[in-house]
């Protein structure tokens, strides 16, 4: 099971890559067009930045929210022993959640289908917290 918890890990690290590459070319070439002055860099003064720009920049930012309390979930499972089918079932819909918000995101940006993604990825994230803090308390 341990694995198959890490495969979920890895994809978490892939997407936060991903979306690290994203945010520095819609980035660049915000500065190369001259959509955006190369100062506002300096203190990462986004105003005026287009939409493309932003969204990838936020979703960057996500990135080190939920997921890592996840990351330090697997930590704990693996390092306690306690992955099991259930946590890996949850750990990959959480890792999943946060792929599809990412491409809501930095897509077509729909609100409402993005929050309804973060809930899900969410919930996954706190099942999962309670379903190891049970497993470890109660061992």
């Amino acid at each position: 099971m341990d694995k198959w918890l890490f495969g979920s890990v890895l994809l978490q690290v892939v997407l936060t890559l991903l979306m690290m590459v994203l945010m520095g070319k819609r980035r660049f070439k915000a500065a190369k067009n001259r959509e955006l002055p190369y100062k506002a860099f300096r203190v990462m003064d986004l105003t005026g930045a287009n939409e493309k720009v932003i969204t990838a920049s936020r979703n960057f930012d996500n990135q080190f929210q939920l997921p890592v309390l996840y990351l330090f979930a697997v930590v704990f499972a693996l390092q306690f022993g306690t992955a099991d089918l259930s946590l890996v079932v949850l750990g990959w819909l959480f890792a999943i959640s946060r792929l599809v918000h990412a491409y809501v995101h930095v897509g077509a940006n729909h609100v409402r289908l993005r929050f309804a993604v973060y809930v899900f990825g969410a919930l996954m994230l706190l099942l999962f917290w309670l379903k190891l803090s049970f497993a470890y308390l109660l061992a």
